[in-house]
Formats: structure tokens, sequence, C-alpha cells
């Protein structure tokens, strides 16, 4: 496996856990939130319209076209894709504008859909990518798990280790049945046989 973060500019927020990562991003002011980490990142991608300091000669820059469709974290993911990663972490992702949120999530969707896993973190969520596959997640204390179908329809859903447990149900990207569950045991284990979805980490509110 290869792993890859990116770094991007929206609400500042350290890794929650120190990893090992075989690539790292910053995307345009990613490049201040890396700085803060005292992470170098290997690549600096971005049309640079929000990062204006200076950067360390040693780090590869990719400067982007302020005209284009892609966002500067898409950019950042095709980058990695076609670098061989396999699971790409996005942090400082989330707190900002909503339609950055709802890009975040489709980034995550993207990700998938190029046959990799995403994980993106912001300060008080964190955001899991799955399609037609499955997988398990620890515990996070005072945290609500909650399951969204990206694609129209997620078929054959299992959710155990849960309050609310489901298994081989139809889940559409119409219908929120999946927020705000919780967890039962140390692990949930999350199953979608076809489809695309996101299963979203968000701390219970004080």
């Amino acid at each position: 496996m290869k792993k890859c973060l990116l770094i991007s500019g929206g609400e500042f927020c350290p890794l929650r856990k120190k990893e090992e990562f075989d690539l790292v991003i910053a995307c345009d002011a990613g490049l201040s939130a890396a700085k803060k980490m005292n992470i170098v990142p290997d690549v600096v991608i971005g049309d640079f319209d929000s990062y204006t300091g200076s950067i360390d000669k040693d780090i590869k820059v990719i400067k982007l076209n302020p005209i284009k469709d892609d966002t500067d974290t898409i950019s950042a993911v095709r980058y990695a894709i076609d670098e061989g990663a396999d699971e790409i972490h996005i942090c400082c992702a989330f707190g900002g504008r909503f339609d950055h949120s709802i890009a975040n999530v489709q980034t995550a969707a993207f990700i998938e859909e190029h046959g990799a896993r995403a994980v993106i973190e912001g300060k008080d969520t964190i955001l899991y990518s799955i399609r037609d596959s499955h997988l398990s997640l620890k515990k996070e204390e005072d945290s609500y798990l909650s399951f969204f179908a990206i694609s129209d329809i997620c078929s054959r859903v299992t959710i155990k280790g849960t309050k609310y447990e489901i298994e081989d149900e139809t889940v559409t990207n119409t219908y929120p049945i999946g927020v705000s569950n919780e967890w039962m045991s140390d692990e949930a284990y999350i199953e979608v046989k076809s489809g695309t979805a996101v299963i979203i980490i968000s701390k219970m509110d004080r």
C-alpha cells in the first residue's frame, strides 16, 4: 500500500495520530498548515490564490491555472493517484464554507471511484469512504457514526456493532436513514456490497 497525505486549506486541525506517509502534498494554503505541524511536503499544488509566502526550494511546486475545472484538492488527488497512492488522507479539510464541505464529500467519492480509499479529517469530524467493500472502525468516544449513500443506491448494506444495526438492506442517497448512529461495542463493522458511501464520525454536542 502507498499512503498519501494531502494538507488542505480549511480549518487548521493537526493530525490525530502520528503516521508515516509515502507522499505528502500541500494544497495551496495547506502549506501554511503544514508549517504549523512541522511537516515538509514533497509537493505543493495550487493556483496560489490563498498562499503568498515563501516555498522551500527543495519542494516541488505545481502551479495551476486559476481558470480550471478541478479544485486544488482534486488536482492533488489526481497527482497522488498517478503516483500510485491507494490510501489518501486529507487533513484541515472541514470547518470552512459549506460548499467546500460538499466538495470534500464528492472528493471522497472521486477517490473511491479511482481505486483508492479516502480518510478526511477535520477538527470534530472524520470521513471515511467505501465502495463495494467493507471496513471496521474503532469506537470514537462521545461521537456519532453516520452512514450516507453517495451513489443513487447502496445495495446489501450491513452495519453491526452499533445501536441501530442493519443487514443486507438498501440505502438511497435521498433519505438520511443512517444519520446519528452510536457505537454499542468497541468496533463498528460496515459493508456495502454494491455502491459508494461515506461514513462520518462527528463529535456529540456538549
